[in-house]
């Protein structure tokens, strides 16, 4: 028969129970979770209509072709110091999940501990310090050895430990998304290098032409001078513009040079390390929007899932702020040998066995843990607001780019036309030169407005392939995460 518990136990037992309903009493205010962006928000306006395609793939440069440019973002990828920080970032936060995860489980250490001790004769172990054999006691000088294994085990009963786990994997999917917005970032800023000198390397073709036709301008203007058919104003002006070319060529090649050693910077490579950029005609742009963003945008954003795994974790820290209000209970437990003297410390009367369970409540502290809940609540709010706002801002970078490229695509077909219109004027010169109607000078110069309109098309042309590729950027390039994009805060 099973023998009834003592009035002691039985209020024992009630006040624990009381203790621990009461847990949540203490929590004063709890504030309401921000609320997430709606899917209605995540669309671009009607008016934008850029044809429609495919989301960009995960190695989206190659579809330019130019093995240069390949080249270099996969040496960037593979050695650039940033994507060294952001996988050693990701490394920490797995570092910190392992961590986390290990303060759940349960903890055994060895202990040895050996104690040279004299006993105070008014101390607590007083009768010790006596040199009495008989009575079992040779004070005042012990040498007390123990030897064993301690251990402490941790029940997670109200998800304490679980919420920090979870805010803490949280975190290390947060930089894992990071890591790939770093690698998004890096690939795009390459490519809007390396196309930036190319363009350069046209512009200087077509300055070269211009300063060809200025070199030809100051020899038949110094000719007729030198004849007295005209004054040497026209000399000193031909030579004025042929000098003005020649300073936009030196200034063409030193921006080759800074953009050069921008993207050494971005590439990691060193001083003599990063071979030589060969000229190259810009891609042809055909760039398109998806037929549809919606939480698919979210999903292909690794900014956004970067955000998105850190609201999550934060969520993770209410519920552990929350969880913290609640009873702890623990179990340490300890076996091994515990003598006063180190030569009966290995004997069987010497054995001790602990086993310590441990109940705590909080019961007052002053407020600490209502603070703790009411920052956590706050950073969480705030980090859903941060969230809101960055996927506004990545509608909108969707909106500009593909409104802007709608726009150049326009101007593209304009310029292109009136290059057209000024060849025609220029070989209406250049024949008439060859029937005696106008002088040399006079068709060769009928070139210097097909070479602006020229360069005025090669600067729309690559502001459409810098626009191609900021496009691919906002749209999260070929990153895809595979993890839910719906928040739900508690």
């Amino acid at each position: 028969m099973m023998p009834r518990p003592s009035h002691a136990g039985a209020r024992a037992l009630l006040a624990w129970a009381i203790l621990s309903a009461s847990g949540c009493a203490l929590i004063h205010h709890d504030s309401p979770p921000a609320s997430p962006i709606s899917g209605a928000a995540i669309r671009v306006a009607g008016n934008i209509r850029l044809p429609p395609g495919d989301w960009p793939s995960s190695h989206w440069w190659t579809a330019f072709g130019d093995a240069q440019l390949d080249a270099l973002i996969d040496r960037a990828l593979a050695d650039s110091p940033t994507m060294t920080v952001a996988r050693a970032r990701v490394a920490q936060a797995g570092s910190d999940v392992e961590r986390v995860q290990a303060g759940s489980g349960l903890q055994a250490v060895a202990i040895g501990v050996l104690n040279r001790e004299r006993v105070s004769s008014n101390g607590f172990l007083g009768p010790y310090a006596r040199n009495d054999p008989a009575a079992g006691v040779t004070g005042p000088w012990y040498t007390q050895g123990i030897v064993g294994i301690g251990a402490g085990l941790n029940l997670d009963l109200w998800g304490k430990q679980r919420a920090q786990v979870a805010a803490s994997l949280g975190v290390q999917n947060a930089r894992r998304a990071e890591a790939s917005a770093v690698e998004l970032e890096i690939s795009t800023d390459i490519a809007q290098i390396y196309y930036g000198i190319q363009t350069i390397y046209q512009s200087i073709d077509l300055l070269g032409q211009s300063d060809r036709v200025a070199v030809f301008a100051v020899a038949a203007h110094g000719s007729r001078a030198a004849r007295g058919l005209e004054s040497r104003t026209a000399v000193e002006t031909a030579r004025a513009r042929q000098l003005a070319v020649e300073r936009e060529i030196a200034d063409a090649r030193a921006q080759i040079t800074q953009l050069r050693e921008s993207l050494r910077a971005l590439v990691g490579a060193g001083a003599d390390t990063l071979a030589a950029i060969e000229p190259a005609p810009l891609p042809v742009s055909h760039a398109a929007l998806p037929p549809t963003l919606s939480y698919e945008l979210l999903a292909r954003r690794a900014d956004l899932q970067a955000l998105r795994w850190y609201v999550q974790a934060s969520f993770d820290q209410v519920d552990a702020a929350k969880a913290a209000f609640y009873p702890s209970f623990d179990i340490k437990a300890f076996f091994g040998f515990d003598a006063l003297h180190l030569g009966m410390l290995f004997t069987r009367a010497s054995q001790q066995i602990n086993l310590v369970p441990g109940l705590y409540l909080p019961i007052f502290d002053s407020g600490r843990l209502n603070a703790n809940l009411g920052g956590a609540r706050a950073a969480s709010n705030v980090l859903i607001e941060q969230y809101n706002q960055a996927v506004l801002d990545a509608v909108r970078d969707v909106a500009q780019t593909g409104s802007r490229l709608q726009a150049l695509d326009a101007e593209v077909q304009l310029q292109t036309e009136k290059v057209k219109a000024v060849q025609f004027a220029r070989k209406s010169a250049e024949a008439q030169w060859e029937r005696g109607l106008v002088s040399r000078l006079a068709a060769v110069e009928a070139r210097e407005p097909v070479i602006a309109e020229q360069a005025a098309l090669l600067d729309l042309n690559a502001q459409r392939v810098s626009q191609a590729i900021a496009l691919t950027k906002a749209l999260g390039g070929g990153y895809r995460a595979d993890s839910p994009v719906t928040l739900r805060p508690h």
